[in-house]
């Protein structure tokens, strides 16, 4: 058996402009997201660009750079972001590209069902082991699925590229063309954490009790409540996303999986975002058990785990508990990504917390994300009746079960002081703080 996947493998060996004489015009080509953006694949196709018109181009947020979203693009290539990075805002806001907001849990769906059918994934990979098996590495999220329903599927084949276990291989038989490119993988920088993401941490981190089973989003809140998580016993992962911030966890034994009901011992993930450091560690390490996006955001898998602690952020909080996470305004900003699936599986978990954690403020203490009604155009991510517990550098806001008046008072409460005066009067307004009963002079 082993020879005939090696034939196939040197028969399906192209340079990476080859590769790429697959894309043509009018085509939607997925590319893998993240760390394990396939860059040699994306400068070859930036090659062909000339010769192509109306490409769609599908992916989450990539770690690389994005040259199919510069002005003299357009006409060639139109990114669909899944969920929008920083290196395609600008191009969304300018209406050069489009955003389609969605639950990360749901974005495989579309492949499967020919709701989006792919005709091209671009993917990175590591080298096929001794039975011609290649692992997607630090990224199998909506990529195994992609690569399943593509008619046509290019790999990038980066001896880079750790192998990781779990739901996380593709067979040298199912890849139609493979470049071999040997280079670093896209990192993400490590978050500067602030002194008051460090004080919002600590709230969170106030949240967590031994044997709780984690998911952490990206940015520097999530980053800055793990060190603080160094006196827990038997802590677990189950999460979309892992970055470096486990690694200490995890060598002072502090994120065992001991007590995880639901696959327990295993750091449960779609993929990983971090520096080379992760990247080496989760090589050939079994704790980490890789799964498609589909099933680590699955609300009915989340909230089997007990204790789950889901840790989310947000732009803006009305009076009233909606949410809104992906955009300023209408300006879009990042995406729906994860945090409903996951707020839904933690409120579903015994035991569990959805927990929504930001700063009072924004621009500099400015203004205030404790708003009395959202900017016109923002996106409500997470709505009022799913929201249980609000963080901020001033405290905690448990909203779950409480009525408006409830809630009201309990977001001003850890809303920045110099902004507190305002939501009072805005609830003046709307007598939503009056007291039940009318107050009636007393007469003496």
């Amino acid at each position: 058996m082993s020879m005939s996947w090696e034939m196939e493998y040197k028969r399906r060996l192209k340079t990476a402009d080859e590769a790429l004489g697959c894309v043509k015009s009018g085509m939607r080509v997925y590319i893998q997201p993240g760390c394990a953006e396939p860059e040699t694949l994306i400068e070859a196709l930036m090659r062909r660009a000339p010769d192509l018109f109306d490409v769609e181009i599908v992916h989450m947020m990539t770690m690389g750079c994005a040259p199919y979203v510069a002005a003299e693009m357009a006409g060639h290539f139109r990114h669909n972001a899944m969920f929008i990075g920083a290196n395609v805002r600008e191009a969304i806001n300018d209406g050069r590209a489009d955003y389609t907001p969605i639950y990360l849990s749901e974005i495989e769906g579309l492949f499967e069902s020919g709701e989006m059918p792919l005709d091209i994934a671009l993917i990175e990979v590591s080298p096929p082991d001794s039975h011609g098996f290649c692992s997607f590495g630090v990224g199998v999220d909506t990529t195994l699925t992609a690569a399943k329903c593509a008619r046509h599927v290019v790999a990038q084949i980066n001896d880079q590229m750790p192998r990781t276990y779990g739901d996380s291989f593709i067979h040298v038989n199912d890849i139609d063309s493979i470049v071999e490119s040997s280079r670093p993988l896209c990192a993400l920088k490590r978050p500067v954490v602030t002194d008051l993401q460090e004080v919002i941490a600590r709230n969170v981190a106030g949240l967590i009790e031994d044997g709780s089973v984690l998911q952490t989003g990206i940015g520097g809140i999530p980053d800055a409540v793990l060190p603080l998580l160094m006196d827990r016993k038997d802590l677990g992962v189950h999460s979309e996303l892992v970055s470096d911030g486990v690694i200490p966890l995890i060598e002072a034994g502090v994120l065992t999986g001991a007590r995880k009901n639901f696959k327990p011992r295993k750091i449960i993930l779609g993929f990983a975002l971090g520096t080379p450091l992760l990247f080496e560690f989760v090589d050939n390490n079994p704790i980490f058990e890789f799964h498609p996006t589909a099933y680590t955001n699955d609300p009915a898998l989340i909230g089997r785990n007990d204790n789950m602690v889901a840790i989310n952020s947000a732009l803006q909080v009305d009076l009233t508990g909606q949410v809104c996470s992906d955009s300023i305004g209408n300006q879009f900003y990042s995406g729906i990504g994860g945090q409903v699936d996951f707020l839904r599986g933690a409120s579903r978990s015994k035991g569990g917390k959805p927990i929504i954690a930001m700063s009072s403020t924004a621009k500099n203490g400015s203004i205030s994300r404790i708003v009395p009604t959202l900017d016109p155009g923002a996106g409500v991510v997470t709505s009022r009746g799913l929201i249980r517990y609000i963080v901020t550098e001033y405290g905690v806001a448990y909203l779950h079960g409480k009525s408006i008046r409830e809630r009201a008072k309990a977001l001003i409460e850890i809303a920045h002081p110099k902004f507190r005066e305002d939501l009072y009067a805005y609830c003046e307004k709307t007598k939503w703080l009056h007291p039940q009963a009318p107050k009636t002079a007393v007469p003496r």
